[in-house]
């Protein structure tokens, strides 16, 4: 078949590869040591991950490479923590040139504990039941997925998706999430797959993009920025989406990312490579809607999330550094907190849902950064270990290769997802 992705899912225990990051194996098993990013290595030297630093933790393949994903929110209930959990994603792809490109819906089933966090005695017996399973379903999407995101409306499962060729496309995804939570279905889905259309399009952008985010507090409404600078806000309507063809003004460079305050229902922040965050309220005309505005990075400004309890923004650039921002302050152009550990510029950052203080992060140096503003010097203990370590870093997970995206998900309790061009990890640490 013309549009056919290759998927596969393992434990990661099962990997046979040194994927991960952790402790160093130096050929001698009773000899290891914890590797700190940067630190030097031989070449008989090789990094593996240390299974008792994760609770879970699970690769995935999907062929061509998914740049950008979002989790689905599912009915299997709220903070899930009995094993084993399953967890369902959109992403789409970004494939070789003349290659079809898709958006692929995952069920990830019977994710598992590690075996050095399980407490079967009878590990071997129950290998083949504990395998972790992989379904999914693709339908065709015109051009390069730069960027996806998922809200529900009126409980239907949709889709934004920027593509490479200057559009943003609204799918619904009901007819492709019934195929992969019931296998009686797929065969009815894969015959008309192909007819699927996106229920609205916009490609009044004029330029691809990478910026949208769904508000959450107005079902259906969205915001998407663009590589032209421009912003459009889109209001449902009874017939599809409202989109103000007056574009918000204010950056100066491409509009790399954008969020929805979590309860103000009028006020959104973006970012861009014009080295700024701004804040902007709809209530005003498109032109004088940029109530604030800070010069937040050196460089460019690639990614912001903003905390759903407090209010804080934190920020990643092409600085390589991650800052923390408190709105209450923002006017004086000062970041609350400011974290120099990645050596490239940082890819994605969010909050964790439910505890304030924590983020993670990620950066083109392969590393996926959990902090914990919290967490206070330890001046003892940080001299002892002779090493300069954020005392709020909290975890380094490695193994990927160009990591682009991360989510925590919501309904799992310290579960992050990943994607990066060498695949999906799924996994949660013994840190959060």
């Amino acid at each position: 078949m013309a549009d056919h992705e290759e998927v596969e899912m393992v434990a990661a225990d099962d990997s046979g590869e040194s994927d991960e990051e952790s402790p160093q194996d130096t050929g001698n098993p009773a000899e290891t040591k914890v590797y700190l990013p940067g630190d030097p290595m031989d070449e008989e030297e090789e990094l593996v991950h240390d299974e008792s630093a994760y609770v879970m933790y699970h690769q995935a393949q999907t062929g061509a490479p998914c740049l950008s994903f979002d989790i689905l929110q599912d009915s299997l209930g709220e903070n899930r923590e009995t094993f084993p959990l399953a967890a369902y994603m959109v992403a789409g792809t970004q494939a070789e040139i003349g290659r079809p490109n898709h958006v692929i819906l995952m069920k990830m089933s019977n994710l598992n504990k590690t075996k050095a966090d399980s407490d079967d005695e009878d590990d071997e017996s129950d290998d083949e039941e504990e395998k972790p399973q992989l379904d999914t379903v693709m339908f065709q999407h015109l051009g390069g997925v730069n960027r996806i995101r998922t809200t529900v409306v009126q409980g239907t499962h949709l889709a934004a998706c920027w593509s490479d060729k200057g559009s943003v496309h609204i799918w619904d995804l009901s007819k492709p999430l019934r195929a992969v939570e019931d296998p009686s279905a797929i065969a009815a889905f894969e015959k008309t797959k192909d007819k699927m259309q996106p229920v609205y399009s916009f490609p009044g952008h004029q330029t691809e993009g990478f910026a949208v985010d769904w508000s959450t507090t107005v079902n259906g409404r969205l915001a998407t920025g663009d590589c032209r600078k421009d912003i459009h806000v889109w209001n449902p309507q009874d017939a599809g989406w409202n989109v103000d063809q007056r574009p918000f003004t204010g950056h100066t460079q491409s509009v790399e990312d954008i969020q929805w305050s979590p309860n103000e229902a009028t006020v959104f922040a973006s970012c861009s490579v014009d080295k700024t965050v701004r804040i902007w309220d709809i209530r005003a005309a498109p032109s004088k809607a940029n109530m604030l505005m800070a010069t937040a990075h050196d460089r460019d400004v690639n990614v912001i999330s903003w905390n759903r309890h407090e209010p804080f923004i934190v920020s990643g650039g092409d600085d390589g550094v991650v800052k923390v921002w408190d709105l209450r302050q923002f006017q004086k152009g000062v970041a609350v907190a400011v974290f120099k550990h990645h050596t490239a510029p940082i890819t994605s950052v969010e909050w964790h849902p439910t505890d304030s203080t924590v983020f993670a992060a990620s950066g083109a140096d392969d590393q996926l950064t959990m902090w914990d503003l919290a967490v206070e010097k330890d001046e003892e203990g940080t001299a002892s270990q002779g090493v300069d370590v954020p005392p709020q870093l909290l975890f380094v997970h490695m193994g990927q290769n160009d990591i682009k995206e991360l989510h925590w998900h919501p309904q799992l309790p310290g579960v992050l997802v990943s994607t990066a061009h060498s695949g999906f990890n799924i996994f949660r640490t013994i840190s959060v």
